[in-house]
């Protein structure tokens, strides 16, 4: 068994995850701001402003789901791993590639499986 198919031991992925969900809750915290609602006071900001700032809102929401969707992903992998299920393939119970928990510790498919999924198979 090479490197990228052993598990990896449970203490280094948890503490990836929780760091992971730091930094995820601050950026969610600093993100708030940024799809506050715009004003419709016209004397303060014109119409290609206005645009602007909608625009900029509309940008700032959509990264704030993803960051949700991203600390969700986090809290199910901590969960798979309180059930022992850790760092493996939600579909065929393999082991992740270390290298590719190092990118995303929340990642739930191996590439064999992602790619299989993503091609509809």
């Amino acid at each position: 068994m090479s490197d990228e198919t052993e598990p990896v031991p449970e203490d280094w992925l948890r503490e990836r995850l929780e760091a992971l969900l730091v930094d995820l809750d601050t950026a969610l915290d600093e993100g708030r701001e940024g799809g506050a609602t715009v004003e419709l006071d016209q004397q303060r900001t014109g119409r290609l402003s206005r645009m602007d700032a909608l625009q900029a809102q509309a940008m700032a929401r959509a990264s704030q789901q993803r960051r949700e969707n991203q600390r969700r992903r986090a809290q199910r992998a901590l969960e798979r791993l309180k059930e022992g299920e850790g760092g493996l393939c939600v579909d065929c119970l393999e082991p992740i590639a270390r290298s590719r928990l190092e990118i995303d510790p929340a990642v739930e498919r191996c590439i064999a499986c992602a790619e299989a999924r993503e091609s509809g198979g």
